[in-house]
């Protein structure tokens, strides 16, 4: 990670430390940025801006750790709490099949994930 003057940046010091979000948080979960998320002002910090911006078309969490080139435990912390502040929505796909008693359909969400983080 790098301070916007170039500088590397200890991961650790976007969450403050922290290791764990504060929800459990599926690297395959889709994250998507709320109305309140795209009209706010410009974030501080770098990378929730980065993922504000990002994630106004929905993105695995894994994806978002990629493209903004963060550790992925760094991602989850960071949209954990854009989502506790409202920022961003973050959907379990699990959830949709939850109920679900056909296989097929619950591989096919696995087949596009594992699609999507082969082409990163």
């Amino acid at each position: 990670m790098a301070a916007p003057d170039g500088r590397r940046v200890r991961p650790y010091l976007a969450t403050r430390g922290r290791t764990r979000p504060v929800q459990d948080i599926a690297i395959e979960a889709l994250v998507s940025t709320t109305k309140d998320g795209r009209t706010r002002g410009a974030d501080p910090e770098p990378e929730r801006e980065r993922i504000l911006r990002l994630c106004h078309s929905p993105r695995s969490v894994a994806e978002v750790a990629a493209i903004v080139s963060t550790p992925l435990g760094v991602a989850r912390v960071l949209v954990a709490d854009l989502e506790t502040e409202g920022l961003v929505r973050v959907a379990d796909p699990h959830a949709a099949f939850a109920g679900s008693t056909e296989p097929a359909r619950n591989l096919s969400v696995l087949e596009r994930v594992r699609d999507g983080l082969r082409r990163l």
